[in-house]
């Protein structure tokens, strides 16, 4: 049967909650990093007629952790090999693959939630047809590249890897990504074992230069093939100014294949089974457990803030970290901003305003976040619950919007950014080291830069101290036309100011405030 790119497009257009994000090698959207883009199915599997064998292997699915850091749980990766047929009357393979980081790695370093699918020409590798949707903005956005009638010689990000595989990991390649053309070669440069949780595998090691990835800050990029006949992609590994990056193969599944005619094939390549990954039995939650250190500050903490408003004073306002605990049977950190102090006569602020936000007490990502402000910030008296599987934001008792998972709110964001790697950009013209986070306001959720700059020194209570000036690009023109600025102290990446419209926020005491 034979499948129309009409009906690819109209297939790939409804498809957008099916399939969250793609495996890619690419620093994706301006910022550096590299991961294989792939996979929404366009239509069925039985959309495929049999076709004899070929070096894909159809039905062969991989899975992979992505580590960040020290984070080992950053997101997952999947490719899949689903089928192969006719499209638009020529032999194709269908490849889809999936990666999405989560929370708060999604906030220190970028959100990644994108999906790609591509029909391969099994002869040469090449793409036919490419199909992708990208999912981690607050505007989803979907592309399409049709080569069908007019063939091209270069591969994409996801054809590249699979034909890596079939060359045994070296060779030079074309690359079109991006509308720019690149090259890119891959060189061995030894022989490892390696060990996954798919199990143990000797792997040749090659590295990949381009100057796709010379432009978008990566370096030292290496992926570890098996040495057997499949070449499989067990360990890709890079750095960028963000930090390490790796992906790790999780599980490898290779259903029998099917035997579409009665002459004799070769048979499959033995692949071992291998046992299931035991899963661990969570650890019984404690209450007021520490904060893991890479969150940036302590359980407990409590800043207190002077605030004026064109230099006059009008009252203090607390930030605490106030507990741990089980909430909803989740491990939940309670963070609570609060007017504790008012000038006489201003009534720019009330006191006993506040807002509380549930947060991941891993991960920083906000469960919830309810708050109750007079005159001033009137319109933070609002509370908002976030779904972190769906993506999905209730407001206002009963109002939803759909939003990127791992959106923060305005409370949660403040501590995340704490832990945020906010190194200036080298070159101020491009400043590839801006922070992307998508943050709910009102009734939706806009993606904030966080520009950081070179430290100095700023007066603090009288005294000099060492701080990064951030300054907070939202999106939106009424909060933008306010100038958000946030410094962080250089060591302690405590927030020592904020400042905003005629507002400006002065730390003036750091304690600890634990609840028992």
């Amino acid at each position: 049967m034979t499948l129309r790119v009409t009906q690819i497009s109209q297939a790939l257009a409804g498809r957008k909650r099916l399939f969250l994000a793609a495996l890619i090698l690419t620093p994706a959207f301006g910022v550096a990093g590299i991961l294989w883009s792939t996979a929404v199915r366009a239509q069925d599997a039985t959309s495929f007629t049999a076709a004899p064998p070929s070096r894909f292997r159809i039905g062969e699915k991989l899975s992979y952790n992505i580590s960040f850091g020290k984070f080992t749980n950053a997101g997952y990766a999947e490719t899949h090999v689903i089928a192969r047929g006719k499209l638009g009357g020529k032999d194709a393979v269908e490849i889809r693959a999936k990666i999405k980081t989560f929370e708060l790695v999604s906030a220190a370093f970028f959100m990644l939630d994108e999906s790609r699918t591509v029909f391969l020409a099994p002869e040469t590798g090449l793409p036919l047809y490419i199909g992708s949707y990208s999912n981690d903005s607050v505007i989803p956005k979907e592309t399409f590249s049709n080569y069908l009638t007019q063939p091209t010689q270069n591969f994409d990000l996801v054809s590249l890897i699979y034909k890596a595989r079939e060359a045994g990991g070296v060779g030079t390649f074309p690359l079109f990504e991006g509308e720019q053309q690149f090259t890119a070669t891959l060189l061995p440069v030894g022989v490892v074992t390696a060990r996954t949780d798919a199990g143990n595998f000797e792997t040749t090691v090659s590295r990949l230069q381009s100057d796709f990835l010379t432009a978008n800050g990566v370096n030292d990029l290496h992926i570890h093939f098996t040495t057997d006949e499949a070449r499989v992609p067990v360990v890709i590994r890079f750095t960028t100014a963000k930090g390490e990056f790796k992906a790790i193969l999780a599980a490898i599944v290779l259903p029998e294949p099917e035997t579409p005619t009665p002459t004799p094939t070769p048979g499959p390549i033995p692949t071992p089974k291998l046992p299931a990954t035991p899963t661990p039995t969570p650890t019984p939650a404690i209450e007021n457990l520490p904060l893991a250190t890479e969150l940036g500050f302590q359980l407990g903490e409590l800043l207190s803030y002077q605030v004026t408003a064109g230099g006059k004073s009008i009252g203090i306002i607390s930030l605490n970290a106030r507990e741990r605990k089980l909430i909803q049977k989740e491990d939940t950190l309670v963070l609570t901003a609060s007017v504790t102090g008012v000038e006489p006569g201003s009534n720019l602020l009330r006191l006993g305003d506040s807002a509380t936000a549930e947060v991941n007490a891993e991960t920083l990502a906000p469960k919830s976040i309810s708050g109750r402000f007079a005159s001033t910030f009137a319109g933070l008296s609002q509370s908002v619950s976030f779904d972190r599987r769906t993506g999905i934001v209730t407001f206002d008792v009963t109002k939803t919007a759909d939003e990127p998972v791992g959106t923060h709110s305005i409370l949660s964001l403040i501590y995340a950014m704490r832990s945020f790697n906010l190194k200036p950009s080298k070159n101020a013209t491009n400043p590839v080291n801006d922070t992307r986070v998508a943050v709910f306001w009102e009734t939706k959720a806009y993606v904030f830069t966080l520009r950081p700059s070179d430290p100095g020194e700023i007066t603090i209570n009288g005294e000099k101290v060492s701080a990064q000036l951030i300054s907070v690009n939202t999106g939106n023109p009424q909060l933008d036309a306010l100038a958000i600025k946030v410094w962080l102290g250089t060591e302690t990446r405590v927030p020592l100011r904020f400042t905003f419209g005629a507002f400006q926020a002065d730390l003036i005491s750091q304690t600890s405030n634990l609840s028992k």
